[in-house]
């Protein structure tokens, strides 16, 4: 089973086992680390080999704004394409809220916790 982990950017960690890659941003999640947060999630879908499953592990993600949201629904878009999937796993309240206020909670497929 190959392996990797590592800090993709300060606030975020990108673990990679088998065929799943989890993405963990840490903090709060505004337009400043967007960019960041959009490069982890990318070269995660991206890295070689080539993962299955990305996994946006929420957690430990305080707060995130609209900025955050596009980047995943641009993820999110991006695996559709590839045939890859994404999920996101123990969000918090207010991501949970963010969802619900913009209507795109039923984008998603939400977990209760992520696999590592």
């Amino acid at each position: 089973m190959h392996s990797r982990s590592g800090k993709a950017s300060p606030g975020i960690e990108v673990d990679t086992r088998g065929d799943r890659a989890v993405v963990r941003p840490y903090g709060e999640m505004d337009v400043a680390r967007a960019e960041a947060f959009r490069q982890a999630v990318f070269e995660a879908l991206a890295g070689e080999p080539r993962v299955t499953d990305v996994v946006v592990d929420l957690q430990h993600l305080a707060f995130c704004d609209s900025s955050g949201l596009n980047v995943l629904l641009n993820a999110r878009t991006a695996v559709a394409a590839t045939g890859q999937n994404l999920y996101l796993a123990a969000p918090r309240e207010q991501f949970l809220r963010l969802l619900e206020l913009t209507g795109s909670q039923d984008l998603f497929t939400i977990e209760p916790a992520p696999p590592f």
